[in-house]
């Protein structure tokens, strides 16, 4: 089976080819969600493919935060689903917020 995976309209996810990944994924947007807090970005998107080495659900979404004038991360966090994607988000925008 195939690492790859795309973004169904309904924020689900199908195993798919490298090909049919490439072909669908390439002009869709996959960002779950965005946020700036004075001096930092979060921000979560689709990856599209399995980020899981070891044993587990394949790790397809992603939240990281960025200082607002840099690309280099500052913290980084994984998810297998759009909703765990969308609370992990809230989570690290309150977790930065206050802190």
């Amino acid at each position: 089976m195939s690492d790859f995976y795309k973004l169904n309209d309904d924020h689900t996810v199908t195993q798919c080819s490298l090909d049919e990944w490439a072909e669908t994924e390439e002009h869709k947007d996959r960002r779950v969600a965005y946020t700036e807090l004075g001096t930092r970005r979060v921000s979560t998107v689709f990856l599209g493919f399995d980020h899981q080495f070891g044993d587990g659900p394949p790790l397809l979404f992603e939240t990281m935060v960025f200082p607002s004038n840099s690309y280099a991360d500052e913290y980084c966090e994984q998810y297998s689903t759009w909703d765990e994607a969308v609370a992990g988000h809230e989570a690290t925008v309150k977790k930065f917020k206050d802190s």
